[in-house]
């Protein structure tokens, strides 16, 4: 099947939607799509920027989706990248590894795609490769894709440590009945236990039940455990400051999850 080049016009709008996306106007930018594609749905194109958009909108299984019938888009390196992203959000770290080849095949300086695969083969378990790709990625764009904060294994610990001792009250509290745990990175059996699978870059989980939930009549169980993801966190952090208050909130939030929290209770605790 044929499709027409989109308009000048067309294009315009286009941008825009991706300059919507670009700020976090997500919201807007779903709208001015769906207005865009009301006469063009099947448009390669527009199914790259329709499966950005669902990507930000925290729906990598609806993207995956979209981007059938996209390969003939303008841009083949977004294409895969973009279905690489997906499937890793969807665990699928083999398929996600093959389609970002696939992106830097066609373009060889596209910093998101190495970015992305470093993530990929991380979880894979090749850290060499993985940090050879993370290297490439800072060597095209160092402010956007900055490697990774580099802290020893008992450094990280003794942040963890001195971080959960500057936690308000009501934080330690509960915690003083459930551990908190540091792994390496999410499983894929903890991922999977959700539909859709966790997001495998999250900084921390609590496994177990809350206490909303818990009944005086519940059989013996254990309490669970909040993990904190190391090599996550030192992805998202660029000093020990920051990483520092990244574990204080996102215990924080843990707990709000041990507690039974709801997002909007999570919000006013500044957590949401």
């Amino acid at each position: 099947m044929t499709y027409e080049t989109l308009t000048e016009t067309e294009w315009e709008k286009v941008q825009h939607v991706w300059d919507l996306l670009e700020n976090g106007e997500i919201e807007r930018a779903r709208i001015e799509l769906d207005e865009l594609m009301q006469k063009r749905e099947r448009h390669p194109d527009l199914k790259i920027v329709d499966a950005s958009v669902s990507i930000e909108e925290g729906d990598p299984g609806r993207a995956l989706d979209t981007l059938a019938g996209a390969e003939r888009s303008a841009d083949p390196a977004q294409f895969f990248h973009l279905r690489a992203l997906a499937k890793f959000l969807l665990a699928r770290f083999e398929d996600a590894q093959a389609d970002a080849g696939r992106a830097l095949a066609i373009n060889p300086e596209m910093a998101e795609s190495h970015d992305l695969l470093s993530r990929v083969l991380e979880h894979l378990g090749n850290d060499e490769e993985a940090h050879r790709h993370a290297e490439e990625a800072n060597g095209i764009d160092e402010d956007a894709y900055p490697l990774p904060l580099e802290v020893s294994d008992e450094e990280f610990d003794e942040v963890v440590e001195s971080s959960l001792k500057e936690l308000p009250e009501r934080v330690r509290q509960p915690l003083e009945e459930i551990p908190v745990l540091v792994e390496t990175l999410p499983d894929r059996a903890m991922l999977a236990a959700e539909e859709p699978p966790l997001a495998p870059d999250l900084l921390g989980l609590f496994r177990g039940r809350d206490l909303m939930t818990r009944r005086h009549d519940d059989l013996p169980a254990g309490p669970g455990a909040i993990y904190l993801f190391r090599r996550n966190l030192l992805r998202a952090c660029h000093d020990r400051e920051e990483l520092a208050k990244e574990i204080r909130i996102t215990v924080m939030h843990e707990v709000g999850h041990l507690l039974g929290l709801n997002e909007d209770e999570l919000e006013s605790w500044g957590l949401g």
